[in-house]
């Protein structure tokens, strides 16, 4: 099978981005992409848009057509939609490299992209619901709030988590937002702040504890690693990738400590890539919610079951740390624009491998590893790439 490379990356500014509609987003994001890859829209043999709700959101369907035509794509180009809830984006970058190995495509462009301030606060709550098990759940009234308030309290009652190991998630990550210019609320925390604010959503959530509803736009450039140009600037490799499934409601899960989903996707990428977890430097996971990071760490091999929230008070994964957590601000800081999130973990992972990453670079970096979640974990798919 042929080898993958990351040649070009790009994305917008994340936030409340009202003077921008979902396809200047795109477009930007995209345009951004193609020109760090040193091609044109000419090039590109096949593209993937990943977006969850453009439907809800902007009553726009037959997206990936509109947002390649919106590009200059030259025509008879595929332009495939993958919509995959909160892991839209990570699953997008899987079936790009997909098409690359198997010989269909020699450069691919992924693009992610979510436009979310169209609509009140309930509404958005009511929408992103629709990735849970409406019939079962949602209809009696579960929301994502609620999900990981049980995985959280649940959390606490086996391991001794306790709401100071919730902070620490909340206070590092706004702390590395603070140095992403391209982050969507880049506000300092302290432990104080965090743990003072008694703005409960769902119990033992507080509003610090939640990701945001971000507008904003990713992108990447694949390409085969053989057809790279000698004189491109700094590649990055993709190592090993897989994605996986678990039981799809949060009533059916065996434990609710753990999501088997990103076991599996870590054991499967892990060992396509041939290396462990202590060889990872950095590190992009699934905060939608401060518990969330907690539990990825554990599932992905970091540190054991339960330890999750004293590694992040202890300073593991902060920047400086044994292994980097979400140096981009994560979901927390940098901003959730659902369909982009899984491509912007790319972005941020590349431009730590490259060295790019200004303020908030990890120092040596060489590999690096994306988490990205849909619904209430039943899709993970997980990248591990390395500089080129």
């Amino acid at each position: 099978m042929k080898r993958v490379s990351v040649i070009g990356v790009g994305k917008t500014k994340y936030g409340v981005l009202k003077d921008k509609t979902l396809l200047d987003l795109a477009v930007e994001a995209a345009s951004k992409a193609i020109e760090d890859a040193g091609i044109t829209p000419e090039g590109v043999d096949a593209f993937y848009l990943a977006n969850y709700g453009g439907s809800d959101f902007v009553n726009q369907s037959h997206l990936a057509p509109y947002v390649g035509a919106a590009l200059g794509l030259r025509r008879g180009v595929p332009c495939i939609h993958i919509e995959n809830a909160c892991a839209s984006g990570g699953s997008a970058v899987r079936e790009g490299i997909i098409a690359i190995m198997s010989g269909t495509a020699t450069r691919v462009l992924v693009v992610g992209v979510e436009k979310m301030n169209t609509v009140p606060t309930p509404k958005v709550t009511e929408f992103l619901a629709k990735a849970g098990d409406w019939e079962n759940e949602v209809r009696v009234g579960y929301t994502f709030p609620s999900a990981f308030a049980m995985v959280a309290r649940r959390h606490m009652h086996e391991y001794g988590t306790r709401r100071e190991h919730l902070a620490a998630v909340a206070v590092k990550n706004h702390s590395n937002g603070l140095k992403n210019p391209y982050a969507h609320m880049r506000k300092s925390l302290t432990m104080e702040e965090v743990l003072g604010d008694e703005r409960v959503v769902a119990d033992p959530l507080r509003l610090y504890d939640c990701s945001l509803i971000t507008d904003g736009a990713s992108a990447v450039v694949l390409c085969d690693k053989n057809s790279v140009r000698e004189n491109l600037k700094k590649t990055v490799d993709v190592l090993g990738f897989a994605q996986t499934n678990d039981t799809f409601a949060l009533y059916q899960k065996d434990n609710l400590t753990r999501f088997d989903a990103t076991v599996e996707a870590a054991r499967l990428a892990f060992k396509m890539a041939g290396i462990k977890p202590q060889d990872v430097d950095v590190v992009e996971v699934h905060d939608c919610f401060t518990i969330a990071e907690i539990v990825a760490i554990e599932d992905l091999g970091f540190v054991p079951k339960g330890e999750g929230g004293p590694a992040t008070l202890d300073g593991l994964t902060s920047i400086g740390g044994k292994f980097a957590v979400n140096p981009s601000g994560g979901l927390k800081s940098k901003g959730h624009p659902v369909g982009a999130t899984g491509v912007d973990q790319i972005v941020e992972v590349v431009l730590q491998l490259r060295g790019e990453a200004g303020e908030r670079q990890v120092r040596g970096a060489e590999i690096g590893l994306t988490h990205n979640i849909g619904g209430s974990g039943a899709t993970c798919v997980v990248h591990i790439l390395s500089r080129g």
